[in-house]
């Protein structure tokens, strides 16, 4: 069983991070979830969900200031991380490894322990500061993978074009959930 650990931080889309969450236990993933103060604030403001119902999503949730959760370790074994959305703040953080709360440490160990660290950067227009911290992620092995739709599997609702961003993010940790029809040419 894949046990992935599911960041969401406060940046526009927590709508990504939700479909995540179900797609990884329709898939019967164990997920591992860390709320920034913001997302929730996010959560509320953008999507129909309840909070109470997101957290229910999760194998496991934790507390954003306590950085003596299982996730804050090493030892503690999972397959991954991603974090979705992933503020430009949360971004920096990783990028400086300033783990000033568990979002950042919990991604900051995936990368020393070298597991895959995805992050779903929502921002743009995008300035040099942006890009290298981008690239230094990228350089001490993260993933970026903003939620960039494609079009070739002729979404009809916003739904799916979420789902498609949702899956390539899975596809990094080959979970398929069946979002989306893939390409197979014309």
């Amino acid at each position: 069983m894949k046990k992935i650990v599911v960041g969401i931080s406060g940046a526009s889309g927590a709508i990504y991070g939700i479909r995540i969450l179900e797609a990884l236990k329709a898939a019967g993933a164990e997920s591992h979830l860390i709320l920034s103060d913001t997302a929730r604030t996010t959560i509320e403001y953008e999507t129909d969900y309840d909070i109470n119902d997101v957290v229910k999503l999760a194998s496991k949730v934790y507390d954003n200031k306590n950085l003596g959760s299982a996730v804050s370790s090493g030892s503690f074994k999972v397959d991954g991380m991603v974090i979705a959305p992933c503020s430009i703040k949360t971004l920096s953080g990783i990028a400086n490894s300033y783990n000033v709360d568990l979002l950042t440490r919990a991604a900051d160990v995936c990368l020393k322990e070298r597991r895959k660290l995805v992050l779903m950067v929502r921002e743009t227009p995008l300035h040099l500061g942006h890009l290298n911290h981008m690239t230094s992620v990228t350089q001490f092995g993260g993933i970026i993978l903003p939620p960039v739709p494609s079009f070739y599997h002729l979404p009809k609702t916003v739904n799916e074009i979420i789902d498609q961003s949702v899956q390539k993010a899975l596809d990094q940790f080959d979970i398929e959930a069946n979002l989306f029809n893939r390409w197979v040419g014309i």
